[in-house]
């Protein structure tokens, strides 16, 4: 019994993190795609992140007379904690600047997603550059929490 309670403890204070492909997390967003995309471009901003770009893909396909439904993307990041990561490993450049998706489903619910740093890590073959894949996961785990939370 105790077992059960504990599993079930588990579960419901993961609900919001949920991991459905391999190396992504998605959290579920409390607010619509813009929104989401607009605080955690703030966030971003007040951590001292560089945000290089967003992208709205749902003008782009309307641009191109396609539907698609709310999808934003926001590229950011910052030299202090990339070079790091290139220095372990410098192909991790083609996974730098880090990027999340902020997206709605097919029943309305809006999740933001970003690159699971510890799957990044293994892509690339990084060994003993623990602390700064856990200063880099903490982070990307508290701008999404900031960025989704009522």
């Amino acid at each position: 019994m105790r077992n059960i309670i504990i599993a079930l403890i588990l579960v419901l204070t993961m609900a919001p993190l949920v991991s459905a492909e391999p190396g992504l997390i998605n959290v579920k967003s409390s607010h619509d795609v813009k929104n989401t995309a607009d605080r955690l471009e703030n966030i971003l901003k007040e951590k001292g992140m560089n945000v290089f770009l967003r992208i709205n893909h749902t003008e782009g396909a309307r641009k191109v007379g396609q539907e698609l439904r709310p999808t934003e993307l926001l590229i950011f990041g910052n030299p202090k904690v990339g070079t790091p990561l290139m220095q372990c490993s410098q192909t991790m450049a083609i996974d730098l600047p880090q990027k999340a998706i902020i997206w709605q489903d097919e029943s309305g619910q809006v999740w933001l997603t970003y690159n699971n740093p510890q799957y990044l890590a293994k892509r690339h073959g990084i060994d003993g550059c623990k602390a700064v894949l856990d200063k880099v996961q903490n982070a990307l785990k508290n701008f999404a929490k900031a960025a989704t939370s009522p």
